[in-house]
């Protein structure tokens, strides 16, 4: 499936270009939080955006800014699925209440074929674009807008704080030695999935493949062997027809925690093989946070981006390796791609897993 339209909004800035100048530079955008009283939270910082309206807003923006750089005109909106990715909780901004969130924004953006909404934790995104390219593949439609959107709010943000997942030290360390947990960030994108013999508009990127796998192993821990993960790159990969040497660059899902991040390591060796020690690995959570719903989104433009611009995003927060995580991880400085083909992997509580295997256009 061709990409052929990105955009997306984060604390790095707003563009997809905005993201992986951000990513590249390694600089996280985690500062304290002033969007609501975090007076009594045992963190108090996240990266949040200074400029984003609301969260419905933001999403109607961020697909019409992937439509007009896919070159979709009305009709070609009219026949566009929309696949929304979304937390299910209430809506604090005065927008409409989800899941009539899907049904608004369509109507908003002119997108005039079905419509679903994902509310599945931090795969939905992941999950959304990989059902895109399975109704795509299957001549079910022939052009697919995903969006998703997250923007940092006070009862999810409660939540991982009451649960002691928030970094303590204020910095996210994806794999690195000393790593205390995740940070939350504000992100909202959008692409358009077209099949590949569709419109012949000039893709920037494709989706070459993509898994999905569950280990129910723990209610909140991952399987530590990382079962589900392997199988979601193993499908992936099978799907691609491509092997495990094939793969240029892993986009990680890498929150920062110890236990995720350890059983990371060992999904990519089981899925990789003796691969796993000599493909470059980053997690881009470490400069824009953990977008929830909307991180495979998100890190999926990142992952685009690097491919087409050539550069492999840094991992920042980096203390030292942790012998649990034997990766080449990206530190100090970007690294210059050798492959046309990355992994963008997420992970979920209840032992959700996706991997989506992307190539340069």
């Amino acid at each position: 499936m061709a990409v052929t339209g990105v955009h997306a909004v984060s604390a790095l800035g707003r563009g997809a270009e905005a993201q992986l100048a951000g990513a590249l530079a390694g600089v996280p955008a985690f500062a304290p939080v002033r969007r609501f009283d975090v007076t009594g939270r045992r963190v108090g910082v996240a990266a949040t955006a200074g400029d984003v309206g609301p969260l419905a807003e933001e999403l109607a923006d961020a697909v019409d800014v992937a439509c007009r750089a896919a070159g979709l005109d009305r009709a070609g909106r009219r026949e566009s699925a929309l696949l929304l990715a979304t937390h299910g909780g209430p809506v604090t901004d005065g927008g409409p209440e989800v899941p009539a969130l899907g049904g608004w924004l369509a109507d908003r953006c002119g997108l005039g074929g079905r419509t679903r909404v994902y509310t599945s934790a931090c795969v939905s995104a992941s999950t959304a674009v990989a059902d895109a390219a399975t109704m795509i593949g299957r001549g079910d439609v022939t052009r697919v807008v995903v969006a998703a959107g997250y923007l940092v709010e006070p009862d999810q943000y409660a939540l991982f704080d009451a649960g002691r997942a928030l970094a303590t030290d204020g910095a996210a360390r994806p794999f690195s030695a000393g790593r205390t947990g995740l940070l939350l960030g504000d992100g909202v994108a959008a692409v358009v999935l077209e099949a590949a013999d569709g419109r012949g508009g000039e893709p920037v990127a494709t989706v070459r493949g993509w898994g999905r796998a569950g280990d129910a192993y723990h209610p909140c821990q991952p399987d530590p062997a990382g079962r589900g993960l392997a199988r979601a790159v193993t499908a992936a990969l099978r799907r691609a027809g491509l092997e495990p040497a094939d793969v240029g660059y892993v986009n990680a899902n890498a929150t920062g925690t110890g236990l995720s991040d350890a059983a990371e390591a060992a999904a990519l060796r089981a899925a990789l093989g003796e691969h796993a020690g000599r493909v470059p690995v980053s997690s881009t959570k470490a400069v824009h946070g953990h977008a929830l719903e909307a991180s495979g989104l998100l890190e999926l433009v990142v992952t685009v981006q690097a491919l087409r611009h050539g550069k492999l995003p840094v991992n920042a927060g980096w203390l030292g390796p942790d012998p649990a995580c034997p990766l080449d991880v990206i530190v100090d400085a970007p690294r210059p791609a050798g492959s046309p083909y990355a992994l963008s992997l997420n992970a979920a509580f209840g032992g959700a897993n996706t991997a989506l295997l992307v190539g340069a256009a």
